[in-house]
This record gives structure tokens, sequence and C-alpha cells, in this order.
């Protein structure tokens, strides 16, 4: 068991939405917008009304191990949770935009997920007619959005970390997609592959075509 150093009780909305009678609060976020590969990923996660998961805050500001720590315990305990993606061709066809805000409608709509009301990291609606609310910066200022980056983004690395294994050539055992140096040497060398987003800018007009074994 890791030592949880970072205690945190963002709870305001949720318990302000308990006390109204929603039994059923969502939480949501998305990673993944400024990758250059691989889906954008969603996760909506509603926790027990009256509960508290002590850490929960924007996974971005956590470590790996405490990350998969804090999202087993988010699994376990939470009343649902749901991890949905968009994908590279979906990204392609409607924007990145569009297709996290897709990712995030999914979740609402998987089975047996039945939200009553919606907290949405960001500043842009969903396009759903369940009631709800956008935070800005909402990964840490409540606690169910902040399980649902944490889930997101424990699933999305975990997806790049195995891609890696069919193209190690970007690095994205560490990046997970990101732009950095290692990534876009890869490209320039390389050139991009079928899970690169190449509505972004790559780099490159090279397609990698993967050797036969």
């Amino acid at each position: 068991m890791i030592r949880k150093q970072v205690i945190r009780q963002n709870y305001h909305y949720e318990e302000k939405l308990w006390n109204e009678g929603f039994r059923r609060v969502m939480g949501l976020d998305e990673v993944g917008r400024g990758c250059l590969a691989g889906p954008v990923v969603a996760a909506g996660v509603i926790l027990v009304p009256g509960s508290r998961l002590n850490g929960i805050r924007d996974s971005k500001k956590l470590s790996a191990a405490y990350r998969q720590e804090l999202a087993a315990e988010i699994r376990e305990k939470a009343l649902f949770w749901t991890v949905q993606e968009s994908s590279v061709a979906e990204i392609s066809e409607i924007n990145i935009l569009k297709a996290s805000l897709l990712a995030m409608r999914r979740c609402t709509e998987a089975e047996n997920a039945s939200p009553e009301y919606l907290l949405v990291d960001g500043n842009a609606h969903i396009g759903s007619i369940i009631p709800g609310n956008c935070i800005i910066g909402g990964d840490d200022l409540s606690a169910s959005i902040g399980a649902a980056s944490i889930l997101a983004k424990v699933y999305r690395d975990r997806l790049m970390v195995q891609m890696h294994e069919l193209y190690p050539h970007y690095g994205w055992n560490r990046n997970v997609g990101y732009p950095t140096r290692k990534h876009k040497e890869g490209l320039r060398k390389f050139g991009f592959c079928k899970y690169h987003r190449t509505g972004f800018r790559l780099g490159t007009d090279t397609l990698y075509i993967q050797p036969q074994e």
C-alpha cells in the first residue's frame, strides 16, 4: 500500500446536489486531447452519496503509482463508473473537441449509468438533456470529476503502453502520445502510423509501413 500523502475533500458540489435530492451525480472528464496519437478517453464516476475518498484530485498532479492505487479504490467503492473512447477516425471526422464531448456523452449513456445530474470538467456542454454544470478546473474542485480524470488517465496510459509494443519508435510507453521530442523524432524518422491523428500537425506526410515478419 502506498502511503497517502495528499488528503483532499473536494465534495462541495456533490454535497450540495446530494442535499437537493440528487443521488446519481456523475463526474465527467477526458484525457488525451493534446496528444498526436491514440483515442481520446473519457470516464464517468458516480460516487456513493455521503461517501469520502481521500486524495482525489487532477490525475496529472498525481504520481503514476498513486493514480493506480486510487483508480483501484474508485472502481471498488464508486456507485457506478465507466470508461469510454472516441477513436482516431472519429477525431479526424468531427474534430478533437467534439470527439471529447462525444466520449463523455457515451459515459452518460452507458448501461446502468442513469445519471441524474452531470458535473463536467471544462466549459463545454456535452449535448445531453440531463441537467448539469460545467466546472473549469473541475478535476481539482470536484471529487467526482477528479475520480473520472484518474480512471480515464489510468486506462489511456495503459492502452498507449500496449500500443507502444507494436510501434516502439515514438516512445508511447513514456509520453503516451503527447508531442515530446522522442515522439517527434520518431515521426520524422519513420513517418506516422495508423494510430496517429492525421488532422494534427505531425511534421511528416510519410506513412510508416510495418515490416512483415
